[in-house]
């Protein structure tokens, strides 16, 4: 693609964008981040300590009732458990799946290394 008609997509995106709501703005942001996937890290505190660490997130979602279709109290997703703290996934430590309550004292950001 030439530099002209990236110039002019990036023109068109912004302008669509600016007719959207916020909500909408932040739900294609999630897609195209659900999409290309990120290397997230689940941090979950008792205090001020953390207990445990989840690494190598690529999404957490929102658990959906089956009959009513409504959102539930909990996110679940896969992650490598960081048992040592180390945050490396270290050769013994597995993926594994999990699930937190909206009550749950934690920080999910996009990890650093």
């Amino acid at each position: 693609m030439s530099l002209r008609k990236a110039g002019l997509a990036a023109v068109v995106l912004a302008m669509a964008l600016l007719g959207c709501t916020q909500e909408q703005q932040n739900k294609i942001s999630r897609d195209i981040q659900n999409w290309t996937g990120t290397n997230g890290v689940l941090e979950v505190y008792s205090g001020d300590k953390v207990v445990r660490r989840f690494l190598k997130i690529d999404k957490m979602s929102t658990a959906m009732g089956t009959d009513d279709g409504r959102a539930r109290n909990y996110r679940f997703g896969y992650g490598v458990l960081d048992e040592n703290l180390n945050f490396v996934a270290d050769p013994d430590e597995r993926k594994v799946y999990f699930e937190i309550s909206d009550y749950t004292n934690m920080v999910f950001f996009e990890n650093p290394r």
